[in-house]
């Protein structure tokens, strides 16, 4: 029998409900303790699962019996924590993104390869049933060439939602606005698909949100390094908040992915007459149920097996970098007004 593996999880915001819920429900996963610099939070929180709680992270490392460390914290706080509980031998879980520079970034991969420990970046919609189902056919060339790609993620977020803390809103905290908080997913699963994104040009703006720094609309058109285009288009002033939405597009068929789910998926094949239109086409996206947590539940999964198994997680530090590098890659254009090289 496997050896449960013992987490621990910093920072009790929103998002601490679902690692909550899953690590409890997960083989081979118990959870040991919490920590939050709200004592009431973190002490309501603890209480409620029956763990130990902390209000500094660095005496939840002296903790022997603790495994991993999900850090659920402010983005710009992500990489001094993910190099503390490196330093500390404890495997480490980062919510998107890894930090809000890619030299912190970098810094938070290599201080996990030195003491040896294995490094998770959240990237869950990678584990969406829908996301794997499409990468598996373009890697088995259904799609053909790739031709073009468009995500877009129109959501609402109302102005408390930047007035809720002294760093939302902000670049030190937050990194950036609707590209690095709420599109990121959606972009890092395009590229995914798509393969790498070789350029950027791009427009950004703050128009219905007061007193923050960062963006809230962006328009960007992109290259991928294969010579397929592409575009993202996102927002939080989308009221009341409609669909994320990604569409791919290849010589020989097209996907669209809406809300995270397979919603159309169609195929031609090569050599056959086609009609002047394509009218008439089967839809064959299978009827997947993606209930709230599930991707979530799968990567964490994927953490349990690369520490019994001594491999590297599939989203490692690495792989998180390409989606930052991008979205870094996206702000250096919007504000010098040229395309932006990234590979």
């Amino acid at each position: 029998m496997k050896k449960a593996i013992s987490f621990a999880i910093i920072g009790c915001g929103g998002i601490s409900r679902i690692y909550l819920d899953l690590i409890k429900h997960l083989d081979n996963a118990n959870l040991v303790a919490v920590c939050d610099v709200n004592g009431d939070r973190a002490r309501t929180i603890a209480n409620k699962v029956d763990v130990d709680w902390f209000t500094d992270y660095s005496r939840l490392f002296d903790r022997a019996d603790i495994d991993v460390v999900c850090i659920l914290t402010p983005s710009g706080t992500h990489a001094d924590i993910a190099m503390s509980a490196a330093k500390a031998g404890k495997h480490v879980i980062v919510e998107k993104p890894l930090d809000v520079t890619l030299e912190k970034a970098q810094q938070a991969i290599a201080a996990c390869r030195a003491a040896g420990v294995k490094l998770a970046v959240i990237s869950q919609h990678r584990f969406d049933l829908s996301t794997m189902r499409v990468k598996e056919d373009m890697v088995n060339g259904r799609f053909g060439k790739p031709v073009l790609a468009q995500a877009t993620v129109h959501w609402f977020r109302g102005q408390s939602y930047y007035d809720r803390s002294r760093g939302a809103g902000t670049w030190a905290m937050d990194g950036g606005g609707v590209l690095m908080i709420q599109a990121l997913h959606t972009i890092d699963i395009m590229q995914y698909i798509m393969g790498p994104i070789e350029s950027v040009f791009a427009h950004t703006g703050t128009f219905t949100h007061k007193g923050i720094e960062v963006e809230d609309t962006a328009a960007v058109a992109l290259v991928f390094k294969n010579g397929a285009v592409g575009t993202i288009s996102a927002t939080t002033s989308a009221y009341p908040g409609l669909d994320t939405r990604l569409e791919i597009i290849g010589e020989l068929g097209s996907a669209v992915i809406q809300n995270h789910t397979l919603r159309n998926l169609y195929y031609r094949q090569p050599g056959h007459p086609d009609p002047m239109f394509g009218e008439g086409g089967t839809n064959c996206a299978p009827n997947y149920v993606e209930e709230e947590g599930h991707a979530h539940g799968r990567q964490l999964a994927d953490m349990i097996a690369a520490i019994q198994e001594d491999r590297e997680p599939l989203v490692n530090g690495e792989e998180s970098l390409h989606v930052l590098k991008v979205i870094l890659a996206i702000y250096q254009s919007a504000r010098t007004g040229e395309r932006v090289y990234i590979y």
